[in-house]
C-alpha cells in the first residue's frame, strides 16, 4: 500500500485531475432560463459564443416536457415517449394532463402560495400532488404505472436542462461533453427558488458555475461592446435601466456602467469596465402570459354567450375545468397577442371546442388594451421601484433598454413613454438573446479556459437579509445585516458577540408578501467548540468574560447570494510578559542590533576582554605540544566556565520582564446547514438521478428502434425498386428474384401488423435476412462494374514491371562488356605513364617547406569514352520480381478466361479484391526493389574523389593518376542536370523521387547509345 501513496503517484493523481477540470472546463453553456421559452448559447475553443440550436434548428425552445401515453397500460418500470418544446405543447390539446409548461413559476414554492395556485387554476388537467418531505409541487401522471413516485417540478426542469444539453453537445462535436453552465434567474428569486434551480442542473450531472440576474446578463451583453467613461480619470458614470418583460413576470433593473484604471502587470496600468446593479424592481405575475389569460377569458365569456353552447349548458366554471378546451384557446390565444402586436384585429376558430361545439373568435387591438388596463397601470411600478432602491430620479437615467418579447407589446411601450419620455427608451440589444449571450459571457469569464474582455460585475442581493440568535441572557436577538442594494460578493461583515458557550445563529431574508414581510431562514450555523475555546482563554490567559469576544465574519456569495460564513473565532486581550533572551533578541546582538539600553563597553573592560582572549590562545597553543595533564586541566577549567555561564543565563531568565497586552484569537470550529425547503436527502437524490437515466436510456432505445424500423421499412421500398431494375434483372436468376419478392411482401405486411410493436432485435434479425438476400446480387453488379477498370490498371502494373526489368538486365550487360574491355587495355595504359624530375628551384627563405624534396608529375592518358552508367542491381535482385510478375500474369489470363465463360447472373470467379491485392503486391514487390538499390547506393565515392582534387590543387605540380583497372561503380548525380540527391538528410527517398531518377537514368542512356551509333556511321 505504500507505493499507492509515493510521491510520485500522488502528483500523477494531481495532473490527471487538473487536466480532467481543464477538459470539463473547456465548454461553457450559457442559460436563459425564460418562463415560455429557453435559450441556449455555447462557449468553446473555435465555437465564440454561438446560439444552440433545436433538433428542428430553431434559436429557442419552449420550456414544456411531455409523457406521450402508450397504446397499451403502463407496465411497472418502463417510461414512455417524452418530447421537449414545440412538440409537447403540439400533443397539449390531445393529452392535457401529460404537458407541463412554465414550470419557472413553481420552483421553490410550497403547494399553498399564490403562485403555485394560480398555475393550477391554468393548467386544470394537471395532477398535483405535493412532495412528502418538502411540500413543493410534484406531478403525478397516468403514463406511468401507479406505484411510480409522482415527478417533482425539479426533475422535469432536469428533463428540459437535459435536452439543451444535448443540443448543445451535437453543436459541440464529438467526445466533448459539457457539464458547466450558467443560468438567468429573475432578480426576485428567493434562496429557496435558487437552489431549486441548482437542483434541477444537479440532478442531470450539470454544475452551475453561477446563477445570474436576468438584468444583470442584459447589461453584461450591453458592456461587451462598449466602453465606458474611466471615473478615475474624471469621467462620470452611466446610469442605464434594463426593462425586461417576458411571458411570466416583468422587472426593472438599475445599473451603473463605468470604467476604471487600475494596476497591471509591471510598470503599467489597464481599463477595466464595470457594470454594478443599483437596484431592482419587479412584478412576479405581469407579463406576457397574464395578457394572453385576459384573451383566454374573453373567448370564454364569448363562447359560453353563444347559442351553440348554451344547448349544451356550458358555462364558465365547466369551459376552464375543461383541459382540452383550455389548451386550446391558450395555444391560440398566444398568436392573437402576437398578432396585435403588429395589426389592429385579427380572428380565429375552434373546431369542437367544447362538447363539440364550434367557435369563431374575433378582437381588435383597441379591444384589447381595454382589457389590459389595470395591467398597464402596473408597469410603471417595476420601474418606480427600480429607481426607488437606487436612489435615483427617471432623469438621471441615461436610457431605458427593452428586453423580453412582452416588452414589444404596444400599450407596453406606451406605459414607458409616459413615465420616461420616447426619447429614452432603447432597443439597442437583442430583446431576445442579450440575457443568454450576457449568461454565455459570464461562463467563459469564470472558465481558465478563455481569455475575454474584463468586465466586473456585480449583483444585488435584491432582499434585506440578518441574522438571529439567542444572547448569553438567553434572548432572541434579531439584527439586519444586508439591505435590497447590498452587492453580493462584497467584502466580509464582521460581528462582535458575547456568547461564550456554543450556540446556533439563524440567518433570513426578509421576503414581502401580500400581507407584509416574513423573515424566511435561509441557513444555520452551529459552533462545535467555542465552550471549549473560552475555557482555554481563562485558563491559559487570565481573560475575564467581559473581556472575550466571539467573531464572525460572513458575506453574500457571488454565485447565488448564498450567506456565506468566511471565519468565525474568539479573542481578547491578553497581558504576557514579554520574554528575554528570546531567538529574535540572539540575532539582533549577532549582527550589534542589541536593545537600546544595553550599555557600551568601558576602557577597561574592553582591554580585560583582549587579554583573555589573547591569554586563551596561548594556552590552547601550548596544549597543543604538552602532555594529557596539561589537557585535562584545560578542560577541567572549560567546564567550569560552561556551567558559571549557564547559572547566569538561568538567573536572567527567572527574572521577570516588563508585561504587554497581546490579543489572542483561537479559530472556532462550526456547522452550516441550510435551513426554509429541506434539501433533498441524498437517498432521494440518488433516486431521482436514477430516475433520470432509466429514462434517458429508454428513450436511446426507442430511437434506436424506430431508425431500424425505418430501415427496415424503407428497405422495402427498395427491393420493389430493384425487382425493376435491368442490371438487377440481369445479375439475377428467376428464382431469386421470386423468393426475394415473397420476402419482401411478407416483411411489409408484417410491419404493419405484428411488427408495429415488435422489438429492435427482432426488428434487426427480419432486416439482416432481406439483406442476405439482396446481396449476392448487389455483390455481382458491383463486380461487373468494377472488374474492367481494375485489369486495366493491374495490366498497367505489369507492362510497366516488364520494361523496368528488361531496362535493368540491358543497363547490367552493357556494364559488363565495358568491365572487360577496360580490363584487357589496362597494361598499355600504365606502360604510358612517365615521371620527371623536376627542375630545383631558386634557393630562398621557404626552402625546405615542402614534404617532398622533388614533384612528380604524372601524366595518364585515359579514354574518352567512360563508358555506361554502372547499374544498381544484379541478376540475382530481379529474380523475385520476375517470378512474381510472370506468375501474375499467368494467373490473370487463367482467372478471365474462366470468367468469360460464366453468365452473368453467376458468382464471378475473377474477384475485385484479389485483382486489387495482386496489384498491391506487385507494387510493393517494385518499391522493395528501389529501396534496395537505394541502400546499396554509395555516394561517397565522388566525395573523396573531389576533396582529393581539391588538395592537389594548392601544390605547385599535381599528380594525377587514374586506375582504369579498378573503376568504383559510382553515379555521378550532376547538380546542374537536375538530378535527385538522396540519403544526404538522412531520409529514404519517396517512390516519386525513385520513378524520377529511373527516368533520368534510362534518358542518359538513350542519348549515350544515340551518340556512339553516330560516332560508328562516321
Amino acid at each position: 500500500m505504500a507505493h499507492f501513496l509515493s510521491p510520485r503517484w500522488v502528483v500523477a493523481c494531481a495532473v490527471l485531475l487538473f487536466s480532467t477540470n481543464v477538459f470539463a472546463m473547456s465548454a461553457v453553456l450559457g442559460v436563459d432560463l425564460g418562463t415560455e421559452y429557453i435559450k441556449a448559447a455555447l462557449v468553446k475553443p473555435g465555437i465564440p459564443l454561438e446560439i444552440v440550436l433545436t433538433k428542428d434548428s430553431r434559436r429557442k425552445e419552449t420550456s414544456a416536457v411531455a409523457f406521450k401515453p402508450a397504446s397499451n397500460a403502463p407496465k411497472a418500470g418502463s417510461y414512455p415517449e417524452r418530447l421537449y418544446g414545440s412538440d409537447a405543447m403540439a400533443v397539449a390539446a390531445r393529452f392535457p394532463s401529460d404537458v407541463y409548461p412554465n414550470l419557472k413559476t413553481l420552483l421553490g414554492l410550497p403547494v399553498d402560495d399564490a403562485s403555485v395556485q394560480e398555475y393550477l387554476a391554468r393548467h386544470p388537467a394537471l395532477q398535483l400532488e405535493p412532495h412528502k418531505l418538502r411540500n413543493t409541487a410534484a406531478f403525478k401522471s397516468k403514463t406511468f404505472a401507479e406505484e411510480e413516485d409522482a415527478w417533482m417540478v425539479e426533475e422535469l426542469l432536469a428533463m428540459e436542462l437535459q435536452s439543451i444539453q444535448r443540443n448543445a453537445e451535437a453543436l459541440a462535436g464529438p467526445d466533448t461533453s459539457i457539464r458547466s453552465v450558467v443560468i438567468t434567474v429573475p432578480p426576485f428569486y428567493t434562496i429557496e427558488e435558487k437552489r431549486a434551480v441548482q437542483t434541477a442542473a444537479e440532478l442531470v450531472g450539470l454544475k452551475v458555475l453561477s446563477l445570474i440576474s436576468d438584468g444583470l446578463a442584459v447589461g453584461l451583453n450591453f458592456a461587451t461592446s462598449r466602453q465606458f467613461p474611466v471615473i478615475n480619470e474624471g469621467g462620470k458614470p452611466e446610469h442605464h435601466m434594463v426593462f425586461d418583460m417576458g411571458a411570466g413576470s416583468t422587472s426593472a433593473t438599475v445599473m451603473k456602467f463605468q470604467g476604471r484604471s487600475v494596476k497591471d502587470v509591471g510598470k503599467f496600468n489597464k481599463t477595466i469596465q464595470e457594470v454594478q446593479v443599483l437596484g431592482s424592481g419587479w412584478d412576479r405575475s405581469l407579463g406576457g402570459d397574464s395578457f394572453n389569460y385576459l384573451i383566454v377569458d374573453d373567448m370564454i365569456s364569448k363562447f359560453v354567450g353563444t347559442p351553440a353552447a348554451k344547448k349544451v349548458s356550458a358555462t364558465t366554471e365547466s369551459v376552464r375545468g375543461h383541459g382540452k378546451a383550455i389548451a386550446k384557446l391558450l395555444k391560440d390565444a398566444e398568436k392573437v397577442r402576437h398578432v396585435l402586436s403588429a395589426n389592429q384585429e385579427t380572428q380565429t376558430s375552434f373546431e369542437g371546442l367544447y362538447e363539440d361545439v364550434d367557435f369563431r373568435y374575433k378582437i381588435t387591438r383597441a379591444d384589447f388594451e381595454a382589457l389590459a388596463q389595470e395591467h398597464a397601470a402596473r408597469v410603471g411600478a417595476a420601474v418606480q421601484k427600480a429607481l426607488e432602491v437606487a436612489e435615483l430620479d427617471i432623469s438621471q437615467l441615461d436610457s431605458i433598454i427593452l428586453h423580453g418579447g412582452a416588452s414589444r407589446t404596444p400599450f407596453v411601450q406606451k406605459a414607458l413613454e409616459k413615465i420616461a419620455g420616447a426619447d429614452k427608451l432603447r432597443s439597442n440589444v437583442n430583446s431576445d438573446e442579450a440575457a443568454v449571450f450576457g449568461a454565455a459571457f459570464r461562463g467563459a469569464e469564470i472558465s481558465p479556459s478563455f481569455r475575454v474582455k474584463e468586465i466586473r460585475i456585480s449583483d444585488g442581493s435584491n432582499y434585506p437579509a440578518g441574522m438571529k440568535w439567542t444572547d448569553v441572557q438567553g434572548k432572541t436577538k434579531q439584527q439586519r445585516l444586508w439591505t435590497e442594494r447590498s452587492l453580493l460578493g462584497a467584502a466580509p461583515k464582521e460581528i462582535t458577540l458575547n456568547n461564550l458557550e456554543d450556540f446556533s445563529v439563524q440567518f433570513y431574508q426578509q421576503v414581502p408578501t401580500a400581507d407584509g414581510t416574513v423573515d424566511k431562514d435561509t441557513k444555520a450555523v452551529t459552533t462545535k467548540n467555542l465552550t471549549a475555546s473560552v475555557a482555554q482563554l481563562k485558563t491559559t490567559n487570565g481573560c475575564a468574560d467581559a473581556d472575550i469576544h466571539l467573531k464572525l465574519n460572513v458575506r453574500l456569495a457571488t454565485e447565488d447570494g448564498e450567506v456565506d460564513v468566511a471565519k468565525i473565532s474568539v479573542e481578547c486581550e491578553a497581558e504576557e510578559a514579554e520574554k528575554e533572551g528570546s531567538v529574535m533578541d540572539g540575532v539582533k546582538n549577532l549582527f550589534g542590533f542589541g536593545k537600546k539600553d544595553q550599555q557600551p563597553l568601558g576602557d577597561g573592560e574592553e582591554n580585560a576582554t583582549s587579554s583573555e582572549s589573547s591569554s586563551t590562545t596561548e594556552s590552547t597553543t601550548a596544549s597543543t605540544d604538552t602532555a594529557t595533564t596539561s589537557a585535562v586541566e584545560s578542560e577541567s577549567s572549560t567546564t567550569s566556565e560552561t556551567t558559571s555561564t549557564a547559572s547566569s543565563a538561568e538567573a536572567a531568565e527567572a527574572s521577570p520582564g516588563p508585561k504587554k497586552k497581546q490579543l489572542v484569537v483561537i479559530p472556532v470550529e462550526y456547522v452550516v446547514e441550510k435551513a426554509g425547503v429541506p434539501a433533498l436527502p441524498k437517498a432521494d437524490s440518488a433516486k431521482s438521478k436514477d430516475r433520470i437515466k432509466a429514462f434517458e436510456a429508454s428513450d436511446k432505445a426507442r430511437r434506436l428502434r424506430e431508425d431500424t424500423l425505418n430501415q427496415l421499412e424503407g428497405f422495402t421500398y427498395k427491393i420493389r425498386d430493384l425487382l425493376e431494375s435491368d442490371s438487377f434483372i440481369a445479375a439475377s436468376t428467376d428464382k431469386e428474384r421470386a423468393a426475394l419478392e415473397k420476402k419482401a411482401s411478407a416483411a411489409s405486411d408484417w410491419l404493419y401488423e405484428d411488427g408495429a410493436d415488435a422489438l429492435r432485435d427482432e426488428l434487426k434479425a427480419k432486416l439482416k435476412e432481406l439483406k442476405d438476400s439482396v446481396a449476392p446480387v448487389e455483390k455481382r453488379i458491383k463486380e461487373t462494374q468494377e472488374r474492367p477498370d481494375l485489369v486495366k490498371a493491374l495490366r498497367s502494373s505489369l507492362e510497366q514491371t516488364a520494361t523496368f526489368i528488361d531496362t535493368i538486365k540491358q543497363k547490367i550487360a552493357e556494364a559488363e562488356a565495358f568491365k572487360s574491355s577496360a580490363s584487357a587495355s589496362a597494361t598499355s595504359t600504365e606502360s604510358s605513364s612517365t615521371i620527371t624530375e623536376a627542375p630545383s628551384s631558386a634557393s630562398g627563405d621557404f626552402d625546405g617547406l615542402e614534404d617532398d624534396d622533388f614533384t612528380r608529375s604524372t601524366t595518364t592518358t585515359a579514354s574518352e569514352n567512360v563508358g555506361p552508367v554502372p547499374p544498381l542491381y544484379t541478376v540475382g535482385d530481379l529474380k523475385e520480381i520476375t517470378e512474381l510478375s510472370e506468375s501474375t500474369l499467368k494467373w490473370l489470363d487463367e482467372k478471365l478466361a474462366k470468367q468469360a465463360k460464366l453468365p452473368e447472373n453467376a458468382d464471378p470467379v475473377l474477384l475485385a479484391k484479389d485483382i486489387a491485392e495482386k496489384t498491391k503486391k506487385l507494387e510493393k514487390a517494385g518499391m522493395d526493389l528501389a529501396m534496395k538499390a537505394v541502400n546499396n547506393f554509395d555516394p561517397k565515392g565522388k566525395k573523396k574523389s573531389n576533396s582529393k582534387k581539391s588538395t592537389k590543387t594548392k601544390k605547385k605540380s599535381a599528380k594525377t593518376k587514374t586506375d582504369s583497372a579498378n573503376p568504383e561503380h559510382t553515379i555521378d548525380l550532376k547538380d546542374d542536370a537536375g538530378y535527385i540527391k538522396f540519403g544526404g538528410d538522412g531520409k529514404q527517398p519517396t517512390s516519386e523521387e525513385l520513378e524520377e531518377m529511373i527516368r533520368k537514368l534510362t534518358k542518359e542512356r538513350e542519348e549515350k547509345e544515340e551518340k556512339q551509333h553516330t560516332r560508328d556511321e562516321l
